[in-house]
């Protein structure tokens, strides 16, 4: 049975769909825009799923039209005879901010008129779910990250502001990665590549290791990311971003890049961050060095 079980709905472009992503980063199964005649038997679903399914949210709106708005008390009822007990959030936003919103995202209302009057027409529609919810939540003033507090608190989760961090080492030789935030060019620091016996080795060797990190330009170097990445961290976080890459570069991806890599993954685990590291180009080449 669904410890919780939310049904999330409200006015278009209030952010409805935003909150359904972070309810599905929290772990909820999420589905949008349900049929409101299958909510009992999605309900019976939950009942039957043995404990599967016990983080439930449903979004629901002015899709699904107003005959079947109108018969959403009777289905709720329904829902309350099979033991499960739901909260109903709505979500809203004031005139201003939700014509700016559509006019960002150059979407049609989903009444098919001018927004405006789209807008309007459907805070009539709407008002009687809305005399029902269980809370209310403007977001007219809200960034994505000061959504997620709120849906934090309204699920009674502490310490929501984290983001889940990617290093990612590459070779510039082999062209800079799509999916990076932050781009690193480590090409500044001595190229083990030049010595010999260090040629056929990576990053993840410590004869490459001891010899990046010991250079004064790569002490130097860390002394300042490590502030600028303290600096922008929390403020990443503050405006809602969940996931970050940074991918460090030189030459081929064998060494320096490597070296860089790892020691920042370190630091930022060091800090509580979860971190994976991944080396892209660290096996390209192998051949050339045999």
């Amino acid at each position: 049975m669904a410890n919780q079980f939310f049904i999330i709905t409200g006015l278009s472009g209030a952010g409805k769909s935003q909150t359904l992503k972070i309810l599905e980063d929290m772990g909820f199964f999420c589905v949008d825009n349900l049929p409101v005649a299958l909510v009992p038997s999605f309900a019976d679903f939950c009942v039957k799923s043995g404990g599967k399914l016990n983080k439930v949210a449903l979004g629901i709106d002015i899709r699904a039209g107003t005959t079947s708005l109108a018969s959403l008390d009777k289905v709720l009822s329904e829902v309350r005879a099979r033991g499960i007990k739901y909260r109903i959030i709505f979500f809203t936003a004031n005139d201003s901010t939700l014509l700016q919103r559509y006019s960002e995202t150059r979407r049609r209302h989903p009444l098919g008129r001018r927004v405006i009057s789209g807008i309007q027409k459907e805070r009539r529609m709407m008002a009687k779910i809305l005399a029902i919810a269980d809370q209310e939540i403007d977001t007219s003033h809200l960034t994505l990250g000061e959504l997620k507090e709120v849906i934090a608190r309204l699920l009674g989760i502490q310490n929501i502001r984290k983001i889940k961090i990617s290093m990612l080492s590459f070779g510039y030789k082999y062209g800079i990665p799509i999916d990076a935030d932050l781009v690193i060019d480590v090409r500044f620091l001595p190229n083990p590549n030049y010595i010999p016996e260090m040629r056929s080795k990576t990053g993840l060797d410590s004869a490459v290791r001891k010899y990046v990190q010991r250079q004064k330009a790569t002490k130097e170097f860390f002394g300042r990311f490590f502030g600028l990445i303290d600096f922008l961290l929390p403020r990443y976080i503050r405006e809602g971003k969940t996931y970050l890459t940074i991918a460090v570069g030189c030459t081929g991806g064998h060494h320096r890049s490597v070296v860089v890599a790892e020691s920042i993954g370190q630091y930022l685990r060091k800090k509580n961050f979860p971190v994976q590291t991944y080396h892209r180009d660290i096996e390209r080449g192998v051949e050339a060095f045999k």
